[in-house]
Formats: C-alpha cells, sequence, structure tokens
C-alpha cells in the first residue's frame, strides 16, 4: 500500500508539472504562406495575432477584409491543432501510466492494473466478473470521423 501511495504522489507531481508547462507554452499556426500568425497558450487562448502588410489588397478593401478573416482563422485553427499535439504528446504517458495505453496489465509504474476489480473506477461488473474488459463504446458515443 505505501508503494502504490508513493507512486500515486509521484504521479501527481509530475502531472502537475506537466499541466503547468503546457499552460506556459506558446505555439504558432500560420496561414497564407506566413502573411498571418497566430499564437496560442497551451489552454489555446489567443495570445498574439499578426497580419503582413501583403495580405492587405488598398485596390478591394471588401475582398482583402474577408481573405484576412479567412487567414485568421485557418492560423488560429493550426495553432490550435499543434496545440492539441503538444498536450497529447506531453500527456500520453500518464494516460499509460493508468492502463490506457498499450501493453495491457500494468498500470502506475509497473503496479497491477485495478481497474478490472469491483466497486475500482472502470470496473466491468459485480463478484466473479473481475477479469472481463469494459462493453466497447457504442457508435452513438463516438461518431465516425465523416460525422465530425
Amino acid at each position: 500500500m505505501q508503494q502504490l501511495l508513493a507512486a500515486a504522489a509521484a504521479m501527481q507531481s509530475q502531472l502537475m508539472s506537466a499541466q503547468q508547462e503546457l499552460a506556459e507554452a506558446e505555439i504558432e499556426g500560420t496561414a497564407g504562406g506566413g502573411l498571418v500568425r497566430a499564437t496560442v497558450n497551451g489552454q489555446g487562448e489567443l495570445v498574439d495575432l499578426s497580419i503582413d502588410a501583403a495580405a492587405i489588397d488598398a485596390a478591394d478593401p471588401q475582398e482583402s477584409a474577408q481573405t484576412i478573416s479567412d487567414l485568421v482563422l485557418a492560423a488560429y485553427r493550426d495553432a490550435c491543432r499543434a496545440v492539441d499535439d503538444l498536450q497529447q504528446e506531453t500527456m500520453a504517458p500518464f494516460a499509460a501510466g493508468f492502463g490506457a495505453g498499450e501493453g495491457g496489465g500494468q498500470g502506475l509504474g509497473g503496479l497491477p492494473d485495478l481497474s478490472g476489480l469491483p466497486g475500482f473506477p472502470g470496473a466491468s461488473g459485480g463478484a466473479g466478473q473481475s477479469g472481463l474488459a469494459a462493453e466497447p463504446e457504442s457508435p452513438a458515443e463516438d461518431p465516425p470521423s465523416s460525422e465530425r
């Protein structure tokens, strides 16, 4: 039990450190070949935006405004995708530590995966069913990517 508590405390400390690192990260996204640059923090908040003067066509201000609007959205989305990638990369070791990754059967730094025990989070049922896998998610909960 002491080892489990020590492992949980170490995992919590590492998780808090990773979350702080993500919060402080700043990621840049671009669009239009670099005409627009959007910088977001690790929480997806826009912290800076720059628009190159070459994106502005003085001869057609209406079209210029629409183009810039589209480029700003594209740059922001590019930055958000990069933030999502960074979050997944940073948090993947923690998900694997809780048995969510590949290699099954091991959780919290090599300690046994307890998710099959009755009453434990992720348990699949009552007595006598401790080794069974949980039911797969229904398609209604996770629509195919074409519907997202």
